[in-house]
């Protein structure tokens, strides 16, 4: 059994990932990590795991006992949080925040299996993606393997308010979110670099510019993406290439139905499906941006770095009813 230690394991994405590893054949939780919590039922706060655990929350962390810990940190926590404790060399690391995601002096691997599962197979440490980054590198990554993304990207995607996190906020507070919609940090969203990155290791180089909308949704989870790619490339070629591009992918689907939202929540799968017309393409994808946008693409890394089948504790049921 692969034992597992959790930072940050009172959010939604602790909650997810408990739900997770709970179901996981050969994984067991040692210690879900919350200093605010320290002695409180895991359930008491994750209510939808009542009855499925007694584990309980505690202040401590016994990294000596674990094979791989999960930070469930904000943006900025994991760089520190490790300038101030020691891991042991021997204990992996999956690090769910963007602290990591970019190249530089550390040896993180990006942890986007559609591209990198060589090295994450061979990885000590894991960078997982973000949630629109992983959406909108799965509708981007075979057009750039053609060589496609040489004019600017139009891409709009929408996604669920638990995107935002647990803590309240006045974007996510129900009587603002219901029945209401909204944009933010247009075109200078944080998640356009590492989408750049990837696809400029597919492309080789990538000098337009990804003109990304986010969107905020009324409605708790799942990201909704659709980008346009001006080409002249035969529709015929492009949709050979997707399908191939993803031939042995685990949780990513080419669809050759137009996609829905629905499809995809509370599972951790990615489906993309394209139409063409005259001088361009439009590309949809949808994940489930707690999964295959946060914990589920991490614990196919912990799969993948421990040598089991990639899709072990993942093979969930998406809630289209």
């Amino acid at each position: 059994m692969i034992k597992v230690g959790i930072l940050g394991a009172a959010g939604y994405t602790g909650g997810e990932l408990i739900r997770l590893l709970l179901n996981h054949p050969e994984a067991e939780i040692v210690f879900a990590n919350s200093e605010s919590n320290a002695g409180n039922l895991v359930s008491d706060v994750h209510e939808g795991l009542i009855g499925d655990t007694d584990l309980r929350f505690t202040d401590a962390m016994p990294f000596d006992q674990v094979d791989v810990v999960f930070f469930c940190f904000g943006h900025g926590k994991s760089e520190a949080f490790l300038k101030e404790h020691t891991i042991p060399a021997n204990v992996k690391i999956i690090d769910l925040a963007q602290d990591f995601r970019f190249k530089g002096n550390h040896d993180y691997v990006y942890g986007l299996p559609e591209i990198n599962k060589a090295e994450i197979v061979k990885a000590q440490h894991v960078a997982n993606p973000g949630c629109f980054a992983t959406a909108i590198q799965v509708a981007l990554l075979p057009a750039a393997k053609m060589g496609l993304l040489t004019e600017d990207v139009a891409v709009n995607a929408i996604t669920g308010s638990t995107g935002a996190g647990q803590k309240p906020g006045a974007t996510t507070h129900f009587s603002w979110r219901s029945d209401n919609l909204s944009i933010y940090k247009a075109f200078s969203h944080q998640h356009i670099a590492e989408i750049r990155q990837s696809l400029t290791q597919i492309q080789g180089s990538l000098d337009a510019s990804i003109d990304f909308i986010p969107y905020r949704g009324n409605f708790a989870r799942g990201i909704f993406c659709t980008a346009v790619v001006k080409t002249q490339a035969s529709a015929e070629d492009v949709i050979a290439a997707y399908k191939d591009f993803y031939r042995d992918a685990a949780f990513t689907h080419y669809s050759n139905k137009a996609i829905d939202l629905k499809q995809v929540v509370n599972t951790n799968k990615a489906l993309v499906h394209v139409d063409c017309f005259e001088g361009k393409i439009l590309v949809t994808s949808a994940i489930d941006n707690l999964l295959k946008g946060a914990v589920g693409q991490a614990v196919q890394n912990m799969n993948l770095l421990f040598g089991l089948e990639e899709t072990a504790g993942l093979k969930l049921k998406a809630s289209a009813f």
